[in-house]
């Protein structure tokens, strides 16, 4: 007797009188990963308050002298500028090792404004009075070679001018000679230099510092800008709300509104970026291409080429393509997934609070990345300051750790006359610095783990809340009074456990993605071919593996939401239910992120255009109240990254409604069949939709699968 074959994607849920949908009766859920998940967190926070407590983000804000002191702070307030005893040092290779020029540097109050020699100087009492702000001590009563010998004071003062909170000579430029202070040479304390022979240490001092001050340059911008940005992120916030209401009140009209919408300003964008392009015709210096312009900071300068405008209309033209040619294949699949928006409207509307959830998800967000970014910048600070063995000949002790408190006691100072011990880095020798790097890396994946469990929180949450209204027969009479309160007090009692797994999981993927992109930034120079193909095809697949890992925690925390099931049981029991389905998932679920992608895609079009308009002064309406911006790319692409977050934060509702109702008018296929002692659960026009689309989707043997299926079991019948 032939064994019956047991079903490949596992048994159909069978009919269930007392099931009136998420289980009230529910336990604990993968406890062993709750308390991990517990100590992690505390192990985070302890280390939070060991980067808050060794950290100084000042490091990075302000320029240090040869003696670790901040220019600009404490003692030192009144001197903000850094000036170079040696400028011409500069131009060692060292420098780009070191990040650090081998020679004196002191924290002054202005920039030399003349150019002088210590001799000169040193003959002439109101010139020596000048010249001693520029020394690192009071020289005394001590002999010009005593001061050079001992490195008090620079040999020579250059005319300079503050730049990147330093001084660098003044150079100009008679015809093509270079000059400094309008001289073609100047006096370096012992023989006559070219202007020129400073181009170079002028070259490595401006790489060392170039990436700080642009950095210095964005975090001004948004100093100047956050109050703007801010107001364009309430409108995002506005606009969403008003589609999500209108979307719950004129589901049908409103779909078909932002689709055309969408068309409508992606075509916009085309004709403005060709009148763009058409006008720089004649524009002297326009033609070049992009790769000849190379990077630059501001982003303002390509805006003057025409390619840049070319590959926007060639973008915007490929977009325009895509969604007409997807609108063209699915008409069909869009009507039915616009009466699939109408029942998920009519279940927002009985759980109004869900609209307003994604407030509480945003708080949660912004305090887990604002506590992994002031972690992050104190623990990047929390070095010390490293002194280095500098000689401008060749020594045993170059570049060896030394003391600036008893250097000139030591037996290097001795070995090596001409050395100084100089500031070098921040680092650090004691255990805590040796494991600054694990430090970092924890606080990076404490952070994906975190982000991930407060995105999970809110995905069961809906669920639970959306499941209430889905299985309760009479609406709203069966439901809880607060369903989305419900739903989170569960979610948090019993299944913290299965959140963090789930999110433990997708953290373990993202953070392999990171160090794959950060081990692709390392071989960018590499010629080795294999190994970057190998790369690339590591990272594609972690992308695929993440996009699958998200899909599948999603679908399981709804069947968690509904059963009170472990993480594991209720992924593989989402996946089976789905694999039974497929062929509604592919034509109805997808169809309807598509729609709800347009909607998000809508918002972030109209509010990034105001912001381009506003922050660019484009137009004379907002040249007087838009903020003078060193690069205003800064403040628009913020708003666009903020806008399309909050954007999927509140479209997000609807996604979790309509994945929520797709499960469970799966489930209901299977345990009930329409008659009156196995009625569904869904609503008519629900299964008006569903039931209709997706007999006209299958094969005539399939249909006829399903009606075995769902046909009335006449032993529970009788």
């Amino acid at each position: 007797m032939d064994m019956e074959e047991k079903p490949k994607y596992g048994e159909p849920k069978k009919f269930d009188p007392n099931f009136k949908g998420p289980i009230h009766n529910r336990g604990c859920t993968d406890i062993i990963c709750c308390i991990f998940f517990i100590v992690a967190i505390v192990g985070y926070v302890a280390v939070g308050i060991l980067a808050w407590t060794h950290g100084d983000p000042r490091k990075v804000i302000y320029p240090t002298d040869s003696m670790g002191q901040y220019c600009g702070q404490g003692k030192l307030e009144k001197q903000p500028l850094l000036f170079y005893f040696n400028m011409m040092k500069c131009a060692s290779p060292m420098v780009l090792l070191e990040f650090q020029c081998p020679t004196p540097q002191v924290c002054v109050e202005k920039c030399p404004d003349q150019t002088l020699t210590l001799v000169t100087a040193f003959q002439k009492t109101k010139d020596w009075e000048y010249y001693k702000s520029y020394c690192r001590a009071d020289p005394g009563t001590k002999s010009v070679p005593q001061i050079l010998q001992e490195k008090l004071c620079p040999a020579y003062l250059i005319s300079s001018k503050p730049f990147l909170q330093r001084c660098f000579p003044s150079i100009g430029k008679k015809g093509d000679v270079i000059t400094v202070g309008d001289q073609e040479t100047f006096d370096d304390g012992k023989t006559i230099r070219e202007a020129k022979d400073l181009l170079a240490g002028m070259k490595n001092a401006t790489v060392v510092m170039e990436g700080r001050q642009v950095a210095m340059k964005i975090f001004e911008d948004y100093t100047k800008s956050w109050y703007w940005i801010l107001i364009c992120l309430v409108i995002a916030v506005v606009l969403s709300l008003i589609f999500i209401v209108l979307l719950r009140f004129l589901a049908g009209v409103m779909v078909w509104v932002m689709i055309l919408m969408v068309i409508i300003v992606v075509a916009c964008g085309i004709a403005y970026c060709s009148i763009k392009y058409v006008n720089l015709k004649d524009t002297p210096g326009s033609n070049i291409t992009l790769q000849q312009l190379g990077f630059q900071p501001d982003f303002s300068v390509y805006l003057h080429i025409r390619q840049t405008w070319l590959a926007f209309i060639i973008i915007l033209a490929i977009l325009e393509f895509i969604i007409i040619l997807l609108l063209i294949f699915l008409r069909n699949r869009i009507r039915v997934a616009v009466e699939l928006m109408k029942e998920a409207s009519r279940a927002v509307g009985y759980v109004m609070s869900s609209l307003f959830y994604p407030i509480f998800t945003f708080f949660l967000l912004t305090i887990v990345i604002a506590y992994w970014g002031i972690t992050a910048v104190f623990l990047s600070t929390s070095s010390e300051p490293v002194y280095k063995v500098f000689n401008e000949t060749v020594c045993s002790h170059a570049r060896q750790t030394c003391n600036p408190e008893n250097y000139t006691l030591s037996a290097m100072k001795t070995d090596c006359p001409q050395s100084e011990c100089l500031f070098a880095f921040y680092g650090g020798e004691t255990p805590y610095h040796k494991y600054l790097i694990l430090l970092q890396f924890y606080n990076v994946f404490l952070f994906f783990w975190c982000a991930n469990f407060v995105t999970a929180l809110g995905q069961m949450t809906l669920a639970g809340a959306f499941a209430s209204y889905y299985w309760a027969p009479n609406k709203p009479g069966d439901m809880p009074a607060f369903p989305l309160c419900s739903s989170l007090g569960r979610s948090l009692r019993y299944h913290t456990g299965s959140l963090a797994f789930g999110s433990l999981i997708l953290a373990i993927v993202q953070v392999i993605r990171v160090l794959l992109e950060y081990i692709d930034h390392k071989l960018k120079g590499a010629e080795n071919k294999f190994a970057k193909f190998l790369l690339c095809c590591l990272k594609c697949c972690f992308w695929c593996l993440e996009k699958c890992i998200k899909f599948i925690n999603r679908n399981a925390y709804i069947m968690v939401a509904i059963y009170g099931k472990n993480f594991c049981r209720s992924a593989r029991d989402a996946f089976f239910l789905l694999m039974r389905n497929v062929i509604r998932v592919v034509v109805l679920d997808k169809v309807t992120d598509f729609i709800l992608f347009l909607g998000k895609l809508l918002i972030v079009g109209l509010v990034g255009i105001f912001a381009f308009f506003f922050f660019s002064g484009q137009t004379d309406a907002f040249k007087g109240a838009a903020p003078s911006l060193h690069y205003y790319w800064v403040p628009i692409l913020t708003v666009l990254v903020g806008t399309y977050l909050i954007a999927h934060g509140f479209f997000s509702v609807y996604a979790m409604c309509v994945d929520t109702l797709f499960l469970c008018f799966c489930e209901d296929l299977e345990r009930n069949d329409g008659s009156a002692a196995r009625p569904y659960c869904m609503t008519t026009e629900l299964c008006d939709i569903l039931m209709k689309d997706a007999d006209g989707a299958r094969t005539p043997a399939s249909r006829d699968q399903t009606m075995q299926l769902t046909a009335p079991d006449k032993t529970v019948d009788n």
